[in-house]
């Protein structure tokens, strides 16, 4: 895919190197192999891009749920396929950090950079929920909660693209979360400074409880992904309609419950927690 100019000084996605995903797939296979990961329904994936792949968040400071999917997608569908993901402006901004996750398809969760990547034909994954979600509390953690966050399918209705709903299971059993900590998050004034809406306090070897900022050993939990049916918004609405906010809000409520039946589904085959 050639990158699209969305109006930078370097093209959206031009960072994105299939050599270093080649050379970096055996380390982050390893790092998914601990989770013993299934990830089902690739078969009902597009041919190809543009797509937008639409997860739910799970797993605190190493959330381990994109990995295991795209592991699993090089393995299935191949390096070269032109797939990206979302991040937060603060991982992308972390020195030494921010570059290598560029190369692997990290791309700034700007609305710009979102549409540039869809309108040049690639395949987008995004987790709306973000912090808010990445962090809900344990007792939640087979709940889809993106929050009221309605610009995923603003995006897709304006760009006129599928939406493949990925539907995550146990990476929420990696590490027990105790609270968000959204009023602490606000009183450290973290929200101006960062976009960081949470301070998070979590529960995870070896230190015990922690604050979110502090990274734990994940949990050996089981993680299991199914890409479901894809939702094409295009064929009942145009792009107007992601100005319009009743159908904007009629859309996210149809993904979320959708996403929600498919959870509960993944959650009734465990029958333990972090065993799976």
């Amino acid at each position: 895919m050639k990158p699209i100019d969305s109006g930078e000084d370097i093209p959206v996605g031009s960072a994105r190197d299939v050599a270093f995903l080649h050379s970096v797939r055996p380390v982050l296979e390893r790092f998914a192999s601990y989770f013993r990961p299934e990830v089902r329904g690739f078969d009902r994936l597009p041919e190809r891009g543009p797509f937008l792949v639409v997860g739910n968040h799970s797993g605190g400071q190493m959330p381990p749920d994109l990995p295991v999917l795209l592991t699993a997608w090089w393995r299935q569908r191949g390096e070269e396929e032109p797939v990206y993901a979302l991040f937060h402006a603060f991982m992308l901004g972390l020195p030494g950090v921010g570059p290598v996750m560029a190369r692997a398809g990290a791309v700034d969760a700007t609305p710009a950079a979102a549409e540039a990547i869809l309108r040049g034909g690639g395949i987008l994954i995004d987790y709306p929920g973000g912090d808010w979600e990445v962090f809900r509390p344990w007792w939640e953690r087979n709940h889809i909660d993106f929050g009221g966050r309605l610009g995923v399918v603003r995006l897709a209705l304006r760009t006129q693209v599928p939406v493949v709903p990925a539907v995550s299971v146990g990476a929420h059993e990696t590490v027990i979360v105790l609270a968000r900590g959204v009023r602490l998050a606000k009183r450290l004034g973290l929200d101006r400074m960062f976009r960081i809406k949470v301070m998070p306090l979590v529960v995870g070897p070896p230190f015990g409880v922690v604050p979110g900022g502090i990274p734990t050993w994940p949990l050996p939990a089981k993680i299991t992904v199914e890409l479901c049916e894809p939702i094409d918004w295009s064929s009942r609405f145009g792009p107007e309609a992601a100005d319009d906010d009743v159908i904007v809000r009629a859309c996210y409520e149809e993904l979320t419950s959708t996403m929600q039946s498919t959870l509960d589904r993944l959650a009734g085959e465990r029958r333990f927690p972090i065993l799976g």
